[in-house]
Formats: structure tokens, sequence, C-alpha cells
């Protein structure tokens, strides 16, 4: 049975330009390995570190992994991607030119006879209303369309500051446990509409974490701006979180957690 990947948080454009070559290098191994054994793959938000589109420009930059991405659309294996608090105005020129289905807000996704609720984990639950706001606006096509009249080097400018901004603001490293505001958020979901995985990004803690009726998982899929990238992968029984440099499962449904 092929796979599905989630991976999430990886900032694209953040980081030195050694870092970024270095992730980059990461990345194609993995996207060549989906290839092989994968049917879909999901993006959870974040991606790259800011995004700003006009009409006929887009920032410079991610060659490399755009075209793996194109590669890997071509080959057949289905992939979207989630609008993150970074990269949240996605625009139109990754369904049009490399085949990836974009969306905002959160998915349910039947796979393999599990129900998947997938979101980056920005603004979700109560509370962060003034970044609630913050992203109405931006979000917002009567704004994006004079936006856009700014000159693009400009523009793109600004959405950097923006995304400096937003990382001081969006998490923090601290591990909540219970009380964790997406683990939070989960379980009340699952009240509403029952669920077997909660796939989210954001807080930059890679985690698989049993949620209130103990069949269903809270799955994190963490970052790759620190020291160690990460990823998940559902094979169509279980799900795994993997260090990406070396294939080790860090956390599985049927293993107790090793330290990360």
């Amino acid at each position: 049975m092929k796979k599905t990947y989630f991976f999430s948080d990886v900032h694209f454009g953040l980081q030195e330009r050694r870092l970024e070559e270095a992730k980059t290098d990461l990345m194609l191994d993995l996207l060549q390995e989906i290839k092989r054994d994968g049917k879909r793959l999901y993006m959870v938000g974040d991606i790259l570190d800011y995004w700003m589109e006009y009409k006929r420009v887009v920032p410079k930059g991610h060659f490399r992994f755009f075209a793996a991405l194109y590669d890997l659309a071509r080959s057949g294996v289905e992939i979207h991607y989630l609008a993150g608090n970074h990269d949240f105005c996605l625009g139109n020129y990754f369904d049009e030119e490399l085949g990836v289905k974009t969306h905002y807000g959160a998915l349910r996704h039947e796979i393999d006879g599990k129900t998947f609720y997938i979101v980056h984990g920005d603004g979700v639950g109560k509370g962060d209303m003034g970044y609630k706001f913050f992203r109405s606006l931006v979000r917002n096509d009567f704004n994006l369309a004079w936006y856009r009249w700014l000159h693009p080097d400009f523009g793109v400018g600004v959405m950097d500051c923006l995304s400096k901004l937003s990382r001081k603001h969006a998490y923090s490293p601290k591990d909540h446990g219970e009380n964790e505001r997406l683990i939070v958020f989960a379980n009340q979901e699952l009240l509403r509409e029952p669920f077997d995985y909660f796939v989210c990004g954001h807080r930059h803690i890679v985690k698989l974490h049993p949620l209130r009726n103990r069949k269903s998982f809270y799955v994190n899929c963490g970052t790759w701006i620190g020291g160690t990238p990460t990823y998940a992968v559902f094979d169509g029984t279980e799900m795994k979180l993997i260090k990406a440099k070396t294939r080790e499962v860090l956390f599985a449904e049927s293993q107790e957690p090793i330290a990360v």
C-alpha cells in the first residue's frame, strides 16, 4: 500500500544560504522517496517563510524545491498545500504552474479508511483575536487587490517583515502537555465530529499524542529550522513521525517514543 506523507514549518528562505542549501538537499531526498512509495503529500503550512504573489510576478528563489514539486505532481502523487501564518497568501502559482492544490483553513479527508483533520494550527480555537483580525485583513480580496499595486520589491519586503513579526508572536517552544492549545482544540473537534488523526504544525514541537477517546491521535509534524527536521507518514495502518536525516522513527502508535 502506498503511503501518505505530511510535513510542516520548513520555512524556506529564513536561514543563511548554507543552511538553506542543506535543507533543500534534505527535502529533495524526501521528495524522491515520496515519488517512489507515496500517493499523497500534505504540506501543512509555513513551508515558505513568506510569500506574496502578484499577477505576473512571484518572489525569486526556491527553484530546486519548486521543480521537485512539479516533478512529483507529474509523477502522479497528489499534493496539497495548506496555507500557514507565514505563507498565508498562496495565490494561483502553485495550482496552475506546479500542480499543487492549495487550501486555506482545515481539511477533512478520508485516507485508507481513516478520517484525517488537517490544519496548520494558526488562529484555531478560542482567543488570539489580534492575529485572527490580522489574518482577515491580509486574506481579504479587496486589500490584496490594492496591495498588488505596490512595487513587488517593496511588497515582498513588507511580507518579509511581517513574517518576522509573526514568528515572534506565533509560538512558544514550551510543551504544555494536555493544556496545549492545539490539543485542547483537537479534543473539542473530536466531540463535534469524530476523526482518527488531527494533523497540524505551527507549534514547532514534534509530537504524537492520544486524544480524549484514546483511539484518535494528535500529530504535530514538527519543524525543519531546528536540529531535527521531521515529517509524518501514514502507511495505511499507523502513523509515524520520522527524522528526515536518518529515517529514524521518533514516534509511532505501536511503540514508546524515543528522545528527540
